[in-house]
């Protein structure tokens, strides 16, 4: 099988598509004019807090306020170590001056008093999750992650983990044994990453103490800037694809910018090795690299409502300000079958480009798909649970619900940063939106 990651600049933009047997399975794209705020860590200060919707408002240095849910400003560490220390942990975190200790008399609190971890004006470090939407700010949690190739480190929480990807029996017990050896961090969590499976000791422990270095860094700084304060970059796109995509399934990478390609051989054999930059290929042909390599028209579905598969039938996919709807027709399907087994095998046919198409666009939020009618149970739990399937290999967390007796498939896609779509096109002004014009 073959399976390699393509990059292309230009105008402006960065593209990455991962193409899998010559068709793309993957695609990410960053542009110049829009810089995603996605996993960077800010020292912020609350601005207002609105018990109402249970959130607050902090001040990051952006345009917006960032949003943070209450709930998200209590994390597991402190919610496990709040019941003996609350006052010397909370002030720890948020950065609070100690107060000379003085008796209190305890009471329970009144009905419908809530007991709030911020104040206005408090300074906090918050990590971003979700970049700003329309009209609305960045979305933030103090549950900090910092992903590494092989491990996630947690400062913030005592849990650790192997990530559920990883079901060989033998395979979780050697990386538990490796676990034992990230003692050197005082504190926080890892989940071991999909990434990590047949990987040697010596590279996980590499890093997670380059992870926990970073947060040492991060912390030192958090505690020396004055809110609001950016403290650490999440980086480029081209790094994240990197650190994320290039395994030992990479069979190549392939970049048309020298300067990039000399970034990440450099990159690549400090931090992962010598043997991977073996598959890292500068391009100089004079035609675009996408062209070169018979992607471009493959990319262009993305950017179309219908999508049809081998057998004629298709999808239509339709974005809507509240969520994402997905109507399956059949279109030029033929088969000698009956009608339940043609509805069968047209829905099963699409599901993997449904999956498909959902990643290539980045589309998030709840989804409603319309499958065409099914009479059998059995076929609709087999679509159902080959879409399941089919999401499996997304990076992106999804859930998916039954089908309902309209024949409608209920799941939602974790939604981080605009759509592939949104940064690709704008509102046209003569139609008051109603049609799109490409961005130059």
């Amino acid at each position: 099988m073959s399976k390699e990651i393509l990059i292309q600049t230009q105008k402006g933009e960065r593209l990455v598509a991962i193409v899998e047997n010559g068709r793309v399975d993957d695609f990410h794209i960053e542009v110049d004019r829009y810089q995603s705020l996605l996993g960077n860590i800010y020292l912020g200060r609350v601005e207002s807090i609105l018990p109402s919707i249970n959130a607050a408002f902090v001040n990051i240095g952006q345009e917006r306020n960032g949003f943070l849910y209450l709930t998200d400003a209590a994390n597991p560490l402190i919610e496990e170590e709040v019941n003996n220390k609350p006052k010397k942990l909370l002030d720890k975190i948020f950065k609070r001056k100690e107060e000379p200790k003085k008796k209190e008399t305890r009471r329970r609190p009144k009905k419908g008093e809530e007991k709030l971890p911020l104040k206005v004006g408090q300074e906090i470090l918050v990590q971003v999750v979700k970049d700003p939407f329309g009209e609305k700010g960045c979305r933030l949690t103090t549950h900090i992650t910092l992903p590494g190739r092989f491990v996630v480190y947690m400062p913030r929480d005592k849990k650790s983990g192997i990530s559920r990807k990883i079901d060989n029996v033998e395979e979780r017990k050697r990386l538990r044994e490796v676990m034992k050896d990230f003692s050197f961090a005082k504190q926080g969590g890892y989940i071991v990453r999909t990434a990590s499976m047949k990987q040697s000791k010596k590279d996980l422990v590499r890093d997670a103490k380059v992870l926990y270095t970073n947060w040492q860094k991060i912390n030192k700084l958090s505690s020396q800037e004055k809110a609001p304060a950016l403290i650490y970059e999440e980086g480029q796109l081209t790094w994240k694809i990197v650190r994320d995509y290039l395994t030992d399934r990479i069979s190549k990478l392939i970049i048309d910018s020298k300067e990039d390609y000399e970034k990440i051989t450099k990159f690549v054999q400090t931090l992962i090795g010598k043997e991977m930059v073996k598959k890292i290929h500068h391009y100089k042909g004079l035609k675009p690299l996408f062209d070169t390599k018979g992607v471009s028209k493959d990319l262009q579905s993305i950017y179309e409502t219908d999508v049809y598969v081998k057998s004629g039938a298709y999808i239509v996919i339709e974005p809507t300000e509240g969520l994402i709807v997905i109507d399956v027709n059949s279109g030029r399907f033929k088969a000698k079958a009956s009608p339940g087994e043609a509805a069968f095998m047209v829905n099963m046919e699409v599901v993997p480009e449904i999956a498909r198409q959902l990643r290539l666009r980045d589309l998030g939020g709840i989804i409603v798909i319309d499958f065409i009618d099914m009479t059998q149970e059995v076929h609709k739990r087999k679509v159902v649970d080959a879409l399941r399937r089919a999401l499996g290999r997304d990076h992106a967390k999804t859930e998916v619900y039954r089908i309902s007796q309209l024949g409608l498939v209920e799941m939602t896609r974790a939604r981080t940063g605009k759509t592939v779509e949104s940064m690709s096109f704008r509102k046209c002004t003569y139609c008051d939106g109603r049609g799109r014009i490409k961005l130059k």
